[in-house]
């Protein structure tokens, strides 16, 4: 525990002895987010225990706007439970302007080279225009509504799972020594609770990584990158009569000299989500809220010398109502050394927050919950009576595998995603070139989809029985 935190000083729920606890180990998810929902219910379907899941809101929240799941990270959700690849498929936008014939390709174009004279309207400027294909996969691009996907996976968690109004003070360790006892949790409402593990899905600003590398800790925190996020949702009756159905129905991604544009169909084609990076150079306290309202003006202002569609894209998110920006946290400048210390980790932004620019934070965050329920699955089968090895050590090991092999790869794609920007952005070695830059951003994104499920789990296995 963080010496900076304070005693508890109020027990409203008494310890429980050992033998009172149920079969099985205790498992406390600190935060109800997509990853912490997500984790508690390939842990509660594989029977390992107690799940409880602790949420310093109220009830239910989500932030941001739209969200895409790659088919590899599908076939991750449906290993850890098949009902989850149902909520994708309940809430996921078809791609393009036929639903019967959908467009599985990211479109990537430039969005700032026009002619002043000829080009006027948007559309004008894309006439002539190379248009970059990547092709996803078959379902590999479905964009949905981050909220609405988070309320159908809670929906499948069994009520009295999540404790709501539960923000978490601190933690203590078993004694030294007490290699059968378990972490006492202290929450700011005075209330303590008991697990065996803490698993900490509690986001960016996680409280559960600044006790496990102290508060005073540059780990302990992200970083701002310099690069805000001004985002909107569209009335898909607007973006058409503005864009044409092709262009507002389908994906695209338009690059330019410092800032670039993405837009995609949610919420079943009614809607078109926009997000648009620009630089900011001046700094971004993280206690101020990530999230602020924004002003047109500012907006408009980095995309003045931009092409006329991008121009009419801008617009449309000027006018949206509740525009906002958003500032870029990232866990680049000071990464952890490792996701795990003993009987506690972090899985997800809270282990590895990463910009958003390969859109695969999720993605990233739902392999972790995949490898944490393989060796904690594992775990449990060998602490049966007839295993030697105590609880503790047992616990501990996995969760020591799980980060040594999540370690590398989620690492990478917080790299990845601040180099991916800056080919979207003319400032990468490629500049100018998008032929160079597609490259640069197919090896990558490739990396990211055509991960190795099946490459995972055997090296988590192997790793905790020393065999394949």
């Amino acid at each position: 525990m963080d010496p900076a935190s304070p005693a508890p000083t109020n027990h409203s729920v008494e310890p429980t002895t050992p033998s009172e606890r149920s079969p099985g180990i205790s498992i406390a998810i600190i935060g109800a987010g997509l990853i912490g929902s997500i984790l508690s219910l390939g842990l509660l379907r594989r029977k390992l225990g107690t799940v409880t899941i602790y949420e310093q809101s109220q009830g239910p929240r989500e932030t941001g706007a739209g969200i895409a799941f790659t088919a590899n990270a599908r076939e991750c959700l449906t290993r850890i439970d098949p009902r989850l690849s149902d909520c994708v498929t309940a809430v996921a936008t078809v791609n393009g302007e036929d639903v019967a014939r959908p467009n599985w390709n990211m479109q990537f174009v430039d969005g700032y080279t026009h002619d002043p004279v000829l080009h006027r309207g948007a559309g004008e400027d894309m006439e002539t225009k190379k248009v970059w294909r990547l092709w996803a996969g078959e379902r590999g691009f479905e964009g949905c509504h981050r909220r609405e996907f988070l309320e159908g996976v809670l929906r499948l968690v069994p009520e009295g799972i999540v404790r709501f109004g539960k923000r978490l003070r601190g933690y203590e360790l078993p004694e030294k020594g007490d290699r059968e006892g378990t972490i006492r949790l202290v929450f700011d409402d005075g209330e303590v609770d008991e697990a065996d593990i803490v698993i900490g899905c509690d986001g960016i600003k996680s409280r559960v990584r600044q006790l496990l590398f102290g508060s005073n800790n540059p780990v302990s925190y992200a970083h701002y990158t310099h690069k805000v996020a001004y985002r909107g949702l569209i009335p898909m009756t607007i973006a058409v009569s503005r864009l044409g159905r092709y262009r507002a129905l389908n994906q695209h991604m338009y690059g330019g000299p410092g800032a670039h544009v993405l837009h995609f169909p949610v919420a079943g084609q009614r809607l078109m989500n926009v997000v648009a990076f620009v630089d900011d150079p001046e700094e971004w306290p993280l206690d101020k809220s990530m999230t602020q309202p924004a002003s047109p003006g500012e907006l408009q202002g980095a995309f003045r010398e931009w092409g006329p569609t991008v121009r009419a894209i801008v617009e449309m998110l000027t006018e949206s109502e509740g525009l906002d920006k958003w500032a870029v946290f990232d866990m680049y400048d000071f990464p952890a050394d490792t996701y795990s210390d003993g009987l506690v980790c972090l899985a997800g932004d809270a282990a590895h927050a990463s910009a958003p620019h390969h859109g695969a934070g999720a993605g990233i965050g739902v392999e972790d919950a995949l490898a944490l329920c393989v060796v904690l699955e594992r775990a449990v089968e060998e602490m049966k009576p007839q295993k030697a090895d105590c609880k503790a050590e047992v616990l501990e090991r996995a969760l020591r595998v799980y980060s040594d092999v999540r370690l590398e790869r989620s690492q990478w794609l917080v790299q990845s995603s601040r180099e991916v920007c800056d080919v979207y952005e003319w400032i990468s070695e490629c500049g100018r070139d998008m032929d160079k830059g597609f490259e640069h951003v197919k090896a990558r994104s490739h990396k990211i989809w055509y991960f190795d499920i099946d490459g995972m789990i055997a090296q988590l296995n192997k790793a905790l029985v020393g065999r394949d």
